[in-house]
């Protein structure tokens, strides 16, 4: 990975197969089941994480430790609650106002 390289977060599709097999062959793995987010440095695929199982392969020949957190970390902000608002108390959670 280069200092000016540039990372892509986005769910896997048909397309990803032949990559996902090599990066799975690469990491002595498996491809994970599921709904998979994958990694991509320059348009190359580097890592892969499932969104169902939390299992993830990637290219030991890169650095993707960081990669493979910031897929978990993605999969971590979907899935936090996002906290309800009540229209007529909008004005106290926006300002602090009884």
């Amino acid at each position: 990975m280069t200092a000016t390289a540039s990372l892509t977060i986005r769910h896997a599709t048909a397309a990803d197969e032949a990559d996902l097999l090599r990066l799975a062959a690469l990491d002595s793995s498996r491809v994970p089941s599921g709904e998979l987010l994958v990694g991509e440095l320059d348009g190359n695929l580097v890592a892969a994480l499932s969104v169902d199982t939390g299992a993830a392969i990637a290219d030991p020949f890169e650095h993707t430790a960081a990669i493979v957190e910031g897929l978990r970390a993605q999969v971590r902000e979907r899935r936090a609650p996002r906290p309800a608002i009540v229209p007529g108390h909008l004005g106290r959670a926006l300002f602090g106002r009884a």
